[in-house]
């Protein structure tokens, strides 16, 4: 117990210094940046968008080095198929928490420009302002190095979304597009249109990081035999996240016929990913079947007061119907979380599309200590 206190303390100590550290370049940078005359918080000529990049440039540096420190050596033991989609896992990751920054730090500069409206920051305002979103940003990134699970992971792509879309609506060109669909956020050229196209972008590579982390814990729960149908799941998933890609990728003032194909296909997806993801499973826990038949009726009901009792347009049909997606998708990561084993487990096969496990023993231990990494 003494020894396990004493490495948490350490890793909190180091995540501490790291927030410290994150401050301290943010506003070394942010200084340089903005130095000269004062600037309005948001807006053109802002001190939002150098902000907003020094933060999440700060942030993936922060995960990078917790990364190099804590799970330097997790991989060794791996085959090289299962090193490259930790890798990419891991790259994909520091994507992710950088555009989460981004976003985070120009929605918080649009809210408090609204609050303290025709407030100019100076250069030295504005650089103690983004040393505080990258000590934020630096802190929760270095700590996502040390230990992320696939439930952190959910999390951050339902806030990460949140953000994103309130940042749009925020600035939004046209104030009644919620009469419509959420795609509405995304036409135009202003900073809504591309905050909303870019959100699902990086919404896409979240869904697919996701299912890379579920097919991790599947395979500590299950081991190699299961591989193909894991296999399958990650694939499925990262197919969602393409075709999720995809919805901001063709706005639909610019591409209509790709943009509807891209968000049926996102929908078709993920009900195929759900579905392999229970089958993979030996036995589903009640609680997860419970769940998806729940989620199933809701998404009917939600239909119906769309169409036809018209409660509601197609923005709240798809905001009701993200809200159940989620639900569902956290349960799923919850569930199968709780089963699998915390410690890294090396794969035995050392090729896909050759299979065949290989004499060497099917290690559970973790080189590094964590629990991140397949």
């Amino acid at each position: 117990m003494e020894a396990v206190t004493s490495v948490e303390l350490r890793r909190e100590a180091r995540a501490i210094a790291a927030a410290w550290g994150s401050f301290a370049a943010g506003a070394l940078f942010a200084l340089v940046a903005l130095w000269g005359e004062p600037k309005p918080i948001a807006g053109e000529g802002s001190v939002a968008l150098p902000a907003a990049g020094i933060v999440a440039l700060v942030t993936a540096g922060a995960f990078a080095l917790s990364t190099l420190l804590h799970r330097r050596d997790e991989a060794g033991p791996m085959p090289p198929w299962q090193r490259a989609v930790s890798r990419v896992s891991t790259v994909a990751l520091a994507v992710g928490l950088a555009a989460v920054a981004y976003l985070g730090t120009l929605t918080g500069a649009e809210i408090l420009a609204r609050g303290l409206q025709g407030l100019e920051a100076p250069a030295i305002g504005g650089a103690l302002l983004t040393g505080i979103a990258s000590a934020a940003g630096g802190w929760l990134a270095f700590r996502a190095g040390v230990e992320l699970t696939t439930r952190d992971l959910a999390t951050l792509l339902f806030g990460f979304l949140t953000i994103g879309t309130v940042f749009a609506m925020l600035t939004a060109a046209d104030p009644r597009w919620w009469e419509r669909h959420f795609s509405d956020l995304g036409a135009g050229s202003g900073a809504g249109s591309w905050a909303f196209n870019g959100t699902v972008v990086v919404a896409g590579l979240l869904v697919a990081t996701i299912g890379s982390y579920l097919g991790r814990d599947l395979h500590r729960w299950l081991g190699d035999p299961a591989l193909r149908g894991i296999a399958l799941v990650v694939a499925l998933f990262a197919l969602t996240g393409i075709a999720l890609a995809g919805v901001g990728l063709f706005p639909v003032p610019v591409a209509p016929l790709l943009h509807n194909i891209a968000a049926f296909g996102t929908l078709g997806l993920f009900v195929a990913s759900a579905i392999a993801a229970m089958l993979v499973m030996p036995r589903p826990p009640r609680a997860l079947v419970l769940t998806t038949v729940g989620a199933a009726a809701a998404i009917v009901v939600a239909l119906l007061l769309w169409r036809p009792l018209a409660v509601y347009s197609a923005a709240g049909l798809e905001a009701v119907a993200v809200g159940i997606a989620f639900a569902w998708l956290t349960t799923l990561v919850r569930t199968i979380g709780a089963l699998a084993p915390d410690a890294s487990r090396p794969s035995r096969v050392p090729s896909l599309l050759r299979g065949g496990p290989t004499g060497r023993p099917d290690s559970t231990s973790s080189p590094a200590g964590g629990k991140v990494g397949s």
